[in-house]
């Protein structure tokens, strides 16, 4: 007898479409959990989102709770292409006259004119050397913690271009140029920072015994206190001089940093009256810090109202439709806008200041009572931002919204707990799913290990059948012979 090779072969059955509607029947547990496992990943992808809403809201409340925030200032000056003004946190609002006699500069020297920035210069060895010089360049007083920098300077003899890269590789605080006009090359030094402090002496030690000859190395020797001139002086090193409300201020660079609690001047030319510069409170950044806050809570409030939200049109159901969680926490932060604070004398809620809330739980900016309110910044920002450490009631409102935020946001706030219990829910779905999977791997092998034993019985209780069927013609064939 032949061997089967298929189920089914044998009794002629289609038992493979009976086994596979038998199992269909077994895995209907199994899809079912699987649709609440895909229902219970969307909530928690949902309040995923509403996490990170929430935490948006809650930052844009603490910038509102900073008392930074509303101590902002802007500096503005008359002139902007004389003094330029920028202001820092610790700047309060005032007006400044700067008058500006001279800006910084560098000492700038230059050699006499040679052919070219190939022509040779010498040999020897440059002592190159920061300091001050004295009013009348008699005296020299060497900046503390530097020494005398040393530059070998061949043999064989060095080019301008050649003695230029030198000193630049240096790192004496000097900076080398070779400036080429119609005349021929100089070889040019400055100071590489600005401020009388930051200027230089060059001393030369000439491989011909001649220091200060103005021959060979010695050309560019320059140390007016010892009489040596031979390198001339294009330009000295000076501080920035300048008044502030009269009073005499100066500064190595042309930037005054912090010279008045974070207010920066910037010192571009010198000016014959006095220029204006104002710190002011800085309404734009307030304006965005209050725009940003209610960008933050439309967001969470229209996320939260899609996600409860019941269509009796279409009869379908947000994802957190009935979450009590998910309703508690909108109406809670809804209730919040509403509430009253002592903090401000002036403003007692945030509807004084143009916060209107409407039907939809968003909230509209009235700009004119916003405009009010940023006329009184003090009242303002006690609205937002006072803490008082003896109680919630005279907090300011921001204050309170991102402690608020803070809970929900918590360890055990709220989301975080709905989540974890979301998590379990769905680690413990997988856990049947798997159950649920080996449990039908077991009975189908069991049914096909069944219906292959029938088939094989079929099969030979068909060949049985065959065979007497063929003994009786035979026989009875034989009768009728």
């Amino acid at each position: 007898m032949a061997s089967i090779t298929s189920i089914g072969i044998g009794s002629g059955l289609d038992i493979e479409s009976m086994i596979t509607q038998l199992m269909a029947a077994e895995r209907a547990p199994v899809k079912k959990l699987q649709a609440e496992a895909s229902s219970l990943q969307t909530k928690l992808s949902t309040y995923g989102k509403m996490q990170s809403a929430l935490s948006t809201l809650r930052d844009a409340a603490a910038t509102l709770a900073r008392a930074g925030t509303w101590q902002a200032t802007t500096g503005i000056s008359s002139d902007a292409a004389a003094v330029g003004v920028t202001t820092g946190a610790a700047t309060l609002p005032g007006s400044w006259a700067v008058q500006v006699q001279r800006l910084a500069s560098v000492q700038s020297n230059a050699t006499g004119v040679y052919p070219s920035a190939d022509a040779l210069v010498g040999e020897g060895t440059l002592h190159l050397e920061l300091g001050s010089w004295g009013a009348d360049g008699s005296s020299f007083t060497p900046q503390a913690g530097r020494g005398v920098v040393d530059i070998s300077v061949g043999p064989p003899a060095q080019s301008l271009a050649q003695l230029r890269d030198k000193i630049n590789a240096s790192n004496a605080g000097v900076v080398a140029s070779v400036l080429t006009d119609a005349a021929g090359a100089r070889l040019v030094l400055r100071s590489a920072a600005t401020g009388e402090a930051n200027g230089f002496r060059v001393g030369v030690t000439d491989a011909d015994g001649h220091n200060s000859d103005g021959l060979g190395l010695s050309a560019l020797a320059f140390d007016p206190s010892a009489g040596i001139l031979t390198m001339a002086q294009a330009l000295a090193a000076a501080n920035a001089a300048a008044t502030l409300n009269g009073l005499p201020v100066s500064s190595a660079s042309n930037t005054l940093g912090n010279v008045v609690d974070g207010l920066t001047l910037s010192l571009n030319k010198v000016t014959a009256a006095p220029v204006q510069v104002d710190a002011r409170p800085d309404a734009e950044s307030m304006r965005k810090a209050i725009d940003g806050f209610v960008t933050a809570y439309n967001d969470l409030n229209k996320l939260i109202a899609e996600q409860t939200k019941y269509d009796a049109a279409s009869k379908t159901a947000g994802t957190l439709q009935g979450d009590s969680a998910a309703v508690a926490m909108r109406s809670r932060l809804r209730s919040l806008l509403g509430e009253s604070s002592g903090a401000s004398a002036s403003f007692g809620r945030l509807a004084d200041v143009g916060f209107d809330v409407q039907s939809d739980g968003s909230i509209k900016l009235d700009q004119t009572k916003l405009a009010n309110g940023l006329a009184n910044l003090p009242e303002l920002r006690k609205l937002f931002a006072h803490d008082d450490p003896l109680g919630d009631a005279n907090d300011g409102i921001a204050t309170r919204l991102r402690a608020l935020a803070d809970q929900f946001l918590g360890i055990d706030g709220s989301l975080s707990t709905r989540q974890d219990g979301l998590r379990a829910r769905i680690e413990r779905n997988q856990d049947r799913q798997a159950q649920l999977e080996d449990r039908i791997a077991m009975t189908e092998k069991r049914l096909r290990a069944q219906y292959t034993a029938l088939d094989r019985q079929m099969a030979s209780l068909t060949g049985l059948s065959g065979y007497v069927t063929q003994q009786m013609k035979a026989w009875s064939s034989s009768k009728g012979n």
